[in-house]
């Protein structure tokens, strides 16, 4: 299990290493070809505060376009319970409780740090899962909230965004004012760079978003000291599907499961890893 967090870990930062490779790359490419190197400067600056803008009030966003509805105690003792005790065992500051009305079986937390945090659970998890699996659920969702993954995930997003309005830059340059340039080897290089370079920040960011949700199975695993719970409610997910009654692309990383219809095309543009996989990863932990 320990192994398992340390591998997601290593694998995560590795992931983010490749994402500034590829950000310094398409950056120099296009500024050798543009030759105006201040205007990606000033590009990137805004993209980077838009995302700062996103990490604070990110939480609220995601909170209000799922519908949820914040609750105390009294509206569902036994979830308010669940998380109450297993941010205590995981010393986290107790998070904000919130149901969300949907039938399928979900859920998700956000915040940018312990402080700042909050848990939401569908109607329909609560509705299909034992006390185990509850807390399997949970302890996953705490994990994220333990690891600072809404961390991660804004840094990752504030990369496609720096890397996607650079690349449209250089296409919007390209299209209207490049002609001229000397060096047509390069100025041709910068435009691949800059037609691929967004599909592969958005895959780089898919595949951190998925390395994320095995270190959060990993750590509520550890939290719980029983990995056969979580299993067992990601294979009743697994029977009765994830996916959501209202569709949001944006906040979809942030859930338990996939909550997208649709999405068992390719797992390289999945927010999240297979079920199966996840569940073998899981019956192969070892305390």
């Amino acid at each position: 299990m320990y192994d398992q967090i340390s591998s997601n870990k290593h694998r995560t930062w590795i992931l983010l290493g490749a994402f500034l490779v590829l950000l310094w790359g398409l950056a120099f490419l296009i500024g050798k070809a543009v030759g105006q190197p201040g205007i990606l400067f000033f590009i990137g600056v805004f993209s980077i505060g838009y995302a700062l803008i996103s990490y604070f009030v990110g939480d609220k966003m995601a909170l209000a376009v799922n519908g949820c509805k914040q609750i105390e105690k009294k509206d569902d003792p036994r979830l308010w319970r669940t998380i109450e005790n297993l941010s205590i065992t995981d010393g986290l500051p107790m998070p904000k409780v919130y149901i969300m009305q949907d039938p399928s079986p979900n859920a998700f937390a956000t915040g940018r740090d312990p402080n700042h945090s909050a848990v939401c659970a569908t109607t329909g998890l609560l509705q299909i899962m034992d006390d185990t699996e509850l807390q399997g659920v949970i302890a996953h969702e705490l994990g994220h909230v333990k690891n600072l993954d809404i961390r991660v995930n804004t840094l990752a997003f504030a990369l496609v965004g720096v890397i996607s309005m650079i690349a449209d830059f250089f296409l919007r340059f390209a299209f209207w004012g490049g002609e001229d340039n000397d060096n047509k080897q390069l100025a041709v290089l910068a435009l691949v760079a800059a037609i691929i370079a967004p599909i592969a920040a958005s895959l780089l960011q898919l595949a951190i978003s998925r390395r994320r949700e095995y270190l959060a199975d990993a750590t509520g695993a550890l939290t719980t000291r029983y990995p056969d719970g979580l299993a067992s409610a990601l294979s009743k997910i697994e029977q009765t599907g994830s996916a959501l009654r209202k569709q949001n692309t944006s906040t979809a990383h942030m859930f338990f499961a996939n909550p997208l219809k649709g999405h068992g095309i390719t797992n390289l543009f999945s927010t999240h890893p297979p079920i199966e996989a996840r569940i073998k990863a899981l019956r192969e932990m070892k305390l």
